[in-house]
């Protein structure tokens, strides 16, 4: 993201996975564990709405830390339909906030696996904040977040979506009474709305 930022790797469950972790300036209160869209489709830790994200979490205090999931850049192994790319996320917070405030984000692909994150760690582990954006409702199956976190949880939708429609992750957050924040004519990547997109996620992360 910057000059500042820094590359690592670490051990996953099918092997390196490839870290980039930005800090605030002065002492951070927590960790944040963004993920990125399909590995299939171009999906990488360096895509924009990614960084966008990843920029709020450095602006309102917290260490950011993106990764690529198995198959993608320097990260070992092979996409796993959702499955291994769950598996990854959890080992990235296990090896970079293993206790302490922890935020879970995700764009796309990743916010689906995020969702799935976020169900897997909610009875063990208290999440601080969570963040969705353009969530892969149509595509994959989502999980719903626990009710205790809905007025922890950011769900943002670009009403043109042409990707994931909006109508779909209505859809899922309807039977939830999950709130989505939809940006009026935004698309899938936020073509021209990033730094809007920015602006609400840092609102979210400061309320």
């Amino acid at each position: 993201m910057n000059a500042q930022t820094e590359k690592k790797l670490i051990s996953g469950p099918a092997g390196a996975l490839e870290l980039a972790i930005d800090r605030p300036g002065g002492e951070a209160k927590g960790v944040a564990v963004i993920a990125h869209p399909h590995p299939l489709f171009g999906g990488t830790m360096t895509n924009k709405v990614v960084q966008t994200l990843a920029r709020a979490f450095v602006l309102s205090g917290w260490t950011a830390v993106r990764f690529n999931f198995r198959g993608v850049g320097a990260s070992a192994g092979v996409y796993d339909e959702g499955r291994g790319e769950l598996a990854d996320m959890v080992a990235v917070v296990q090896d970079q906030a293993p206790e302490g405030a922890l935020c879970l984000a995700g764009f796309s692909f990743g916010a689906f696996v995020a969702s799935h994150a976020v169900a897997h760690m909610a009875a063990e582990r208290e999440l601080s904040k969570v963040v969705l954006v353009g969530t892969a409702t149509s595509r994959f199956e989502t999980a719903s977040v626990p009710p205790e976190l809905h007025s922890r949880t950011l769900v943002i939708h670009g009403e043109a979506d042409d990707t994931v429609p909006l109508t779909s992750v209505m859809d899922w957050a309807r039977p939830q009474v999950l709130p989505v924040l939809v940006v009026p004519s935004g698309g899938h990547f936020f073509h021209g709305q990033l730094p809007l997109l920015r602006e609400l996620t840092v609102r979210h992360l400061q309320a």
